[in-house]
């Protein structure tokens, strides 16, 4: 690819970014119950789907201190929605889940964002559609696989 045509992909790319990171993350905070910030939906949705996590494991996928995902998680604890679990083997290490209070807001948020998403994926054509989550999740591939290196 030629200098001015990657310039330009990248130009387009970072405006079609901005607009969609900023409108989508507008769309999905609106999905959250009134007594949940953006950050403990993520982690939410992360505990969710490892089923068991650590706070370490936390800070790592989020790219943050231990400390501030220790203050999420505990106000995720304080409301009912995350618990915590010594490891018998290793007190030191404490696994996190959700409670069932938890399970059923993240199912909550889950539809609502399903539902907002919905609306727009629906102006997609379905080779429109298969077409974009294959060249996005093939971005995100990249972008792990370099991580991966990085920190090797």
């Amino acid at each position: 690819m030629d200098t001015c045509m990657l310039r330009n992909i990248i130009e387009r790319y970072e405006a079609a970014s901005f607009t969609i990171n900023r409108m989508m993350d507008a769309a999905i905070s609106d999905c959250l119950p009134d007594n949940l910030t953006p950050d403990q939906g993520a982690i939410l949705r992360f505990v969710q789907e490892r089923g068991t996590c650590t706070s370490s494991e936390l800070a790592d996928q989020f790219k943050v201190s231990r400390s501030s995902v220790t203050a999420i998680i505990n106000r995720l604890a304080d409301k009912g929605l995350v618990m915590r679990k010594t490891d018998d083997q290793d007190r030191r290490v404490t696994y996190l889940s959700l409670t069932a209070a938890g399970k059923q807001v993240f199912e909550v948020i889950q539809a609502r964002i399903e539902q907002v998403l919905s609306k727009y994926l629906n102006q997609f054509t379905s080779d429109e559609a298969q077409t974009f989550i294959t060249v996005y999740e093939k971005l995100a591939a990249i972008l792990l696989e370099e991580e991966r290196r990085q920190q090797s």
